[in-house]
């Protein structure tokens, strides 16, 4: 059993994140190797994945930096193998690899697009969970952190197919809770407004749409994911499974 010093505690264990080389998925990278998990960095472009990995190494812990487009099946199939491979086990998975282009209006959303937005935010995470939950739970456990958006809840139509996307992906985190339970405890946290690097894009309306519509009256900075995603990733949510948690500022 876990006491309050050790809750959060992730020593000895492995974490595998999508999307891991900029914004919320490199500060829950870095995060969680400070609570002691080596850790598997991926995203599209090798550069970007090793040079986050470096950070990784620079706290003490080891990482494996592996490219890998999300939206490929075949590639997250290699993923799996890669990280296995090199260490043995992944402990904890985050699905947290994402994009919404723009798009002038509903109408002028191509099927590229959709397909796009789909495979990157949905089928991806289905695939990597399916796979990962799988060998999780013939090891004894493991857990799964799905990063979601408060779109599933609440879309506009300037983000209509990532809205679906997170939807479906709000589903799944139930799904997956049941099917590989009860030793694989499968998450999800539902984000806000960040303030990372993409969020430099966006028109001035859109952050003080935000700033009024939030309760706390703000869009979120990137180290204030990683309370919830530590929660997910250690003993600290050993009775939490299939959950949808709002990181959002009070904005849904």
């Amino acid at each position: 059993m876990a006491t309050t010093g050790n809750l959060f505690d992730l020593e000895g264990k492995v974490a595998l994140i999508t999307g891991g080389s900029r914004g919320l998925g490199r500060e829950m990278a870095l995060a969680f190797a400070r609570a002691g998990a080596d850790v598997v960095i991926a995203s599209r472009k090798q550069a970007a994945c090793d040079a986050a990995a470096a950070e990784v190494v620079a706290l003490g812990r080891r990482a494996l930096a592996h490219a890998c487009h999300v939206g490929d099946w075949k590639q997250v199939g290699a993923m799996v193998e890669a990280a296995w491979g090199h260490f043995g086990h992944v402990d904890v998975v985050v699905n947290n690899a994402g994009m919404s282009p723009l798009y002038p209006s509903l109408a002028d959303v191509s099927e590229a697009l959709w397909d796009k937005v789909l495979a990157v935010n949905l089928k991806g995470p289905f695939r990597l969970s399916a796979l990962a939950g799988k060998r999780m739970a013939a090891a004894g456990g493991g857990s799964i952190i799905n990063v979601s958006s408060v779109a599933a809840i609440r879309p506009t139509p300037l983000e209509t197919p990532y809205a679906a996307a997170k939807a479906g992906l709000n589903a799944l985190t139930v799904a997956f809770a049941h099917a590989y339970g009860p030793t694989v405890r499968v998450n999800c946290i539902m984000a806000g407004p960040f303030l990372t690097d993409i969020s430099v894009a966006w028109p001035p309306e859109m952050l003080k749409w935000f700033e009024r519509t939030a309760a706390l009256g703000r869009a979120g900075d990137p180290h204030e994911i990683v309370g919830a995603a530590l929660y997910f990733a250690s003993d600290a949510s050993s009775f939490t499974t299939g959950a949808v948690l709002r990181v959002d500022g009070g904005q849904a």
